[in-house]
């Protein structure tokens, strides 16, 4: 018996690599009848089995893998875990009679040596394969089966036949979307904090004055996993990469931003976000996600590194990182090279080098089967396009271990992760000819302090030990051996000699448009006095320590006795910052000094964050599922300039899809009341998040927990 070729199936015994026409189409499903050729019937013993139904059991199953969240109703399963289909036939199963197959099928060109066309026998014929499968009862007509998808399984959206073999060849069931379910990447590690909670922190500010913003990652939004998925076909991410969490991440972290691929964020630090919107203004990953995806994959205006934490709806444990003081070193030799003027100000001209006041990362935690056991756990997955790495803007997945020992010759980028964190500022003074020379090295203003939210708590968690070792101990000199050895260029430049004075800049916590004193301590750690002579500038600066403009010098000096410590005062008035801002409110002030009595130079900086006005969010009601509530978010501006074009907006997972409100200008002690109804979707913690933002102001936010009854 011989079929028509259109209905020939070529796989057969070969189970090779499909060949179709699929200009139309961007999956391939199998004919219903697949002939097996040359082959004479004859009667069978019993009649053969026709499928009348397949349940895929999404509700319970998505509660058994802990997917219920997701807001999809497409069946939603872990790699490695057991789910539950319950096939109904039109008579009673044999199992040692009936011969039925499970065929699951990712892609356009289903290949079983690829891993994007699966089978799983549950009948007579048993076949050995990485997805196992199991009859686990059988009760009338209806086999209730167990399918466990492979470990290391490619992740995506796969189609499923049932398959009737006979002597004839397979009768498939009728493709049908209701039975497609995802597979995706959970791990056991934390699972409430690192892949179920909606809502995270992102912390900037400065070091020695922490704030925090709210994040909706908003991994089981409606469209959001699909979303994900279509990032990945955007970027022609092979399904073969699609097995590994590393080459997921790795392609991830290039495909987060636009730089070379049309990829889901254009970054931009210019302040110039006239056709975008701000990144300071974004209070979530849905919006933007939601967004590329309708846009047909244009690339979203605008981002900055807090924008690009997006990964935990694929099923991979993520946490937002910051560092402080984090160094941008654009020569990759562990310098970051501070060239002053002769009168102690930065030379704007020749200083190429910065340190980013903070800087956001995301670290993911997977096994790293391609380095030894002990660098697996947590790694650095930075989408931020700072430099290339292997021909594109990305960066990671880098082992914290490694990173920590000063083991940098594994991939990937773990030398450009280890200067952010490591690199000495070399504070050069240069004269009229343009000569310099070294006049001061710190060794420990890099890296001051990495954060991230704390597991099941609201305050953040110093991980500083994650990365580095104490300051001056001797395991961080080993470290910084091992990373000698591993490439990175030597201190040339020490010993210095020693001032034997130390300087600290000093501030209370400041709120934009205050006057504010900003405090210089002297500290003599000598037998001799001595006189200090101390030029200080002050600079409104980007969060990633470009400098905009210079409002300020003053030169100071002071005489302090032997092992005593000098406070000299500088007051700083909101009239000469003021009219120099730029976004997110930022003030530098480097200070260069001289011992008179020795010659010996010595310079430090500080960064002053400017805390913004406030933000109110207000709730009216109790908060229960489905019971609407008021939410009202109040603003007063307290300058004496008119805000223009101003964005607010408000969202929360499970409570709110965002909402936008522009208003074109609010004056002088005006003010704006938003007023919105929410209906609460199913309960437990809740976090509204709103978000006002204009070209004059940004970064000024707030959230509000609720618990839903």
């Amino acid at each position: 018996m011989s079929l028509p070729s259109y209905l020939a199936w070529p796989w057969g015994p070969q189970r090779g690599r499909i060949t179709i026409d699929r200009s139309n189409s961007d999956e391939f499903n199998p004919p219903e009848f697949e002939a097996f050729e040359g082959v004479t019937p004859r009667a069978p013993a019993t009649p053969p089995l026709s499928v009348l139904n397949v349940d895929m059991r999404a509700i319970e199953n998505k509660n058994a893998h802990n997917t219920s969240k997701y807001k999809n109703t497409s069946l939603i399963v872990r790699r490695n875990k057991e789910f539950i289909i319950i096939i109904r036939f039109d008579r009673p199963f044999n199992n040692q009679q009936d011969n039925v197959q499970m065929e699951f099928l990712i892609g356009s060109s289903p290949d079983e040596n690829k891993g994007t066309y699966i089978i799983v026998s549950i009948g007579k014929e048993k076949r050995d394969g990485r997805w196992k499968g199991r009859v686990i009862g059988v009760q009338g007509n209806e086999v209730t089966v167990g399918i466990t998808p492979d470990v290391s399984c490619i992740i995506g959206r796969f189609r499923t036949f049932v398959a009737v073999v006979t002597d004839l060849g397979k009768q498939r069931t009728q493709r049908n979307p209701d039975t497609d379910f995802y597979v995706y990447m959970s791990k056991d590690t934390d699972r409430q904090e690192y892949l179920m909670n909606e809502v995270g922190t992102i912390y900037n500010g400065e070091f020695n004055n922490i704030t925090s913003r709210s994040w909706n990652f908003g991994q089981f939004e409606k469209g959001v996993l699909d979303a994900c998925l279509l990032v990945l076909d955007a970027g022609k991410v092979p399904l073969l990469y699609r097995g590994s969490a590393t080459e997921i991440v790795r392609q991830g972290s290039a495909l987060m931003n636009s730089q070379d691929d049309d990829g889901v964020l254009v970054g931009n630090w210019s302040g110039d976000y006239s056709i975008g919107t701000a990144p300071t203004a974004w209070t979530g990953s849905p919006e933007i996600l939601l967004k590329y995806a309708k846009e047909g994959c244009v690339p979203v205006c605008f981002a900055q590194c807090w924008v690009f934490a997006v990964l935990r709806c694929l099923g991979i444990p993520a946490r937002v990182i910051t560092n402080y003081c984090s160094a941008h070193d654009n020569t990759g030799n562990l310098k970051t090279d501070i060239v002053l003027d002769e009168d102690g100000k930065v030379d704007r001209g020749r200083t190429r080098d910065s340190v980013w006041n903070y800087h956001c990362w995301n670290e993911v935690y997977m096994r790293r089967p391609d380095l030894p056991e002990k660098y697996s756990g947590w790694q650095v997955i930075d989408c931020t396009p700072q430099e290339t790495s292997d021909g594109l803007y990305r960066c990671g997945p880098t082992s914290v271990n490694a990173i920590r020992d000063g083991e940098l010759s594994y991939p990937f980028d773990a030398r450009f992760v280890f200067a952010e964190l490591n690199s000495d500022v070399i504070y050069h003074q240069s004269d009229k000819y343009g000569n310099s020379k070294i006049i001061y090295v710190d060794t420990a203003y890099v890296g001051k302090l990495i954060i991230t939210k704390r597991a099941n708590s609201n305050n953040y968690e110093d991980i500083t030990s994650n990365y580095k070792y104490p300051e001056g101990s001797e395991k961080d000199r080993q470290a910084m051996q091992t990373a000698e050895r591993r490439g990175v260029p030597t201190r040339d430049y020490f010993p210095l000699s020693e001032a034997g004075v130390d300087i600290e800049l000093q501030a209370d916590t400041i709120k934009m448009g205050d006057n504010f004193k900003l405090t210089l301590n002297v500290k003599n750690q000598t037998s001799q006095t001595c006189t200090l002579s101390a030029n200080i500038s002050g600079y409104v600066v980007y969060y990633t320590g470009v400098t905009s403009a210079t409002f300020k010098l003053v030169n100071k000096s002071a005489t302090v006795d032997p092992w005593n410590t000098t406070k000299l005062l500088i007051d700083v008035q909101a009239v000469e910052y003021m009219p120099y801002l730029v976004e997110q409110s930022n003030l530098l002030f480097v200070v260069y000094g001289r011992i008179e009595e020795t010659g010996v130079s010595l310079s430090t900086m500080r960064v002053i964050t400017l805390r913004p006005p406030e933000l109110s969010i207000k709730l009216t009601g109790t908060p229960r599922v489905g019971r609407d509530l008021m939410v009202v978010v109040s603003f007063r501006n307290p300058y004496n300039f008119i805000l223009k074009n101003v964005q607010l907006r408000l969202e929360g997972p499970g409570l709110i899809m965002t909402k936008v409100k522009t208003y074109e200008q609010i004056v002088p002690g005006g003010s704006v009341q938003y007023t919105d109804t929410i209906t609460p979707q199913s309960p437990g913690k809740k976090v509204l998040i709103a978000c006002l933002d204009c070209a004059a102001l940004r970064q000024v936010t707030n959230q509000l927990e609720i618990i839903v009854q």
